[in-house]
């Protein structure tokens, strides 16, 4: 397959700065990889700009040909931009790069990658081990257990136990949503996935069926996992109408982002004990200390920590310098983000 020639080609030895907060990656910053980083590339200050309004920056950004942002950087808007003419690569220590980079960057010809994979993957294993704790009801039946402190292995209490014959939904074939569609094909369940972009034919490949109609798949499901991005159409896309067509007893999870979910309907529809919800994110975050959420026995809180911790976070630079390796010996960058891509992603 032809692929479009880059506007800037490659450098054999590329100069490079770095732009975000360093209490964000303390510790994330492997040496090997900072090591591999300084054998391809000649790195001109060792300590990230968080300003792009200071005469270091100017320096840096007049001689940097490879800029590597990352959590809290600084908006790379057209002032920023003018002041790097040489600028044809922005490596992105993250998932999201729409509100550190403008369209313009794309317009320059600039290549962006980002370690979208690196930041997915404990997403992924976070979800399937709600969707595992959802299905044998597991939180409920810890509590049972703190409260009586028997094991009762009565019908009641394991009957609807267990993920074999559950149907699991998938809102959105994200970069997430898609690696556990993948995985899923290893459990024995029905899958389901809403997405308009995703064509029939890969969801059968991933073993699942395509569902045209959100309505229709939400009330078929046992288990609601949410990977859409954030966009015009998906904010509160699970508003009190949706959340009233999911299954009693059903289990919603959200490792996305708290706003495509309506906050207070959700609440309701908690409160009334009539559906769980594994929560990783919320709308607002964190929530009040007044939430009813934080007392309710059928939802289980986590703190946004789905994403990179601790470990996790290594594998974000090397995804980063992994990608430019390869764009210094002229290869397809693996963490691409396409002009094309960004009405899609959140």
């Amino acid at each position: 397959m032809h692929r479009p020639t880059p506007a800037h080609p490659p450098l054999a030895r590329p100069t490079l700065a770095f732009a975000f907060d360093p209490e964000r990656y303390d510790g994330a910053l492997d040496s090997h990889d900072l090591g591999r980083l300084a054998s391809i590339a000649d790195i001109l200050d060792d300590a990230p700009m968080q300003t792009y309004r200071d005469a270091r920056a100017e320096r840096l950004l007049a001689q940097a040909d490879i800029l590597v942002t990352g959590w809290r950087a600084p908006l790379l808007d057209t002032a920023a931009l003018a002041q790097a003419p040489r600028l044809r690569l922005v490596g992105h220590l993250a998932a999201t790069v729409k509100q550190f980079l403008p369209e313009e960057v794309w317009e320059r010809g600039i290549q962006v990658t980002a370690a979208v994979n690196a930041v997915a993957l404990p997403v992924v294993e976070f979800t399937l081990a709600a969707i595992t704790f959802a299905g044998k009801r597991a939180f409920a039946q810890s509590q049972r257990y703190r409260q009586h402190r028997e094991i009762a292995y009565s019908g009641r209490t394991t009957h609807d136990c267990g993920l074999l014959g559950k149907t699991v939904g998938i809102v959105g074939a994200s970069r997430v949503g898609l690696r556990v569609l993948e995985r899923l094909q290893a459990y024995d369940v029905e899958v389901l996935v809403y997405d308009p972009f995703l064509a029939r034919e890969h969801a059968i490949a991933l073993g699942a069926e395509k569902v045209d109609s959100l309505d229709d798949m939400i009330g078929r499901c046992d288990i609601l996992s949410v990977h859409a991005p954030i966009t015009d159409e998906t904010i509160n896309m699970l508003d009190a109408r949706r959340l009233a067509l999911l299954k009693d007893g059903a289990t919603l999870i959200n490792t996305a982002r708290g706003i495509l979910i309506d906050h207070a309907a959700l609440v309701r529809e908690l409160v009334s004990g009539r559906i769980c919800a594994s929560l990783d994110v919320t709308h607002p975050e964190p929530l009040p200390p007044d939430s009813p959420l934080f007392d309710l026995p059928n939802v289980f809180l986590t703190p946004h920590i789905a994403g990179p911790q601790g470990s996790e976070r290594k594998r974000m630079l090397t995804a980063i310098v992994n990608d430019i390796e390869r764009y210094v010996a002229g290869k397809p960058l693996l963490g691409q983000i396409a002009r094309a891509s960004l009405a899609r992603i959140g």
